[in-house]
């Protein structure tokens, strides 16, 4: 069965309008019981699209990895961060993942004039924003998004596992698989597991405080 691509549908409408930057905007590690938040803001060039974009969650990894090298190439501006887990805890996951995205837009280099969010609209933005439901299936720009947070997000997890291998983070990636579940009852949590996000039963190892990541961004 041939995936379902985005579209720039809604994109195209606000440039007509008058939009002439319009980011998406996604997050990716929501769920997870390990590991960072994620979120990624993408400006794409108004005449210029990239071919084969999609919901990061449908793509392979080989094909996330292309079209995201193809992203950073092409867009015309993109930025990441990622709250650590001593952060969601403190504000929840919730919070974390609003303040993710709201950073993430804030460090676009030209800013937006409008914002498509997928899910949730963010609050305190300074910029228009319209939120569309599962986004990341159907507009190009938060695919786009979606993948930059995604591949950055699995990239942060891989480095984790190089570090402490006891959890398997590169294969699940912080996820709640039966894998990881029982790494955590025989080893306890490590310092990159959420205190917030945590089955009682498991909550055995002490948590260090981390950094809050800066942006990191860029555009072509």
């Amino acid at each position: 069965m041939a995936r379902l691509l985005a579209n720039r549908t809604l994109e195209q409408a606000l440039h007509r309008e008058g939009c002439h930057a319009v980011a998406g905007v996604d997050e990716a590690g929501r769920g997870c019981l390990a590991g960072p938040v994620t979120a990624a803001a993408v400006i794409m060039h108004p005449d210029r699209g990239i071919a084969g974009l999609a919901d990061s969650k449908i793509l392979t990894a080989r094909q996330r990895d292309v079209l995201y090298a193809c992203i950073i190439d092409e867009a015309a501006a993109w930025s990441v961060v990622s709250i650590p887990v001593d952060e969601i805890d403190r504000i929840n996951i919730h919070q974390a993942s609003l303040l993710a995205m709201r950073t993430a837009l804030e460090a676009l280099a030209p800013a937006p004039d409008a914002v498509l969010v997928d899910g949730f609209a963010i609050p305190q933005l300074p910029w228009r924003q319209q939120t569309i439901i599962k986004g990341d299936l159907t507009c190009a720009v938060i695919a786009a998004a979606s993948i930059v947070a995604k591949v950055t997000r699995d990239r942060l997890m891989h480095d984790l596992h190089a570090a402490d291998p006891r959890y398997g983070f590169d294969r699940h990636k912080g996820y709640g698989t039966a894998e990881h579940v029982r790494a955590l009852q025989r080893h306890g949590r490590s310092p990159h597991h959420r205190r917030s996000f945590m089955p009682k039963a498991l909550m055995a190892a002490p948590q260090q405080v981390l950094p809050l990541e800066t942006p990191v961004a860029g555009r072509s």
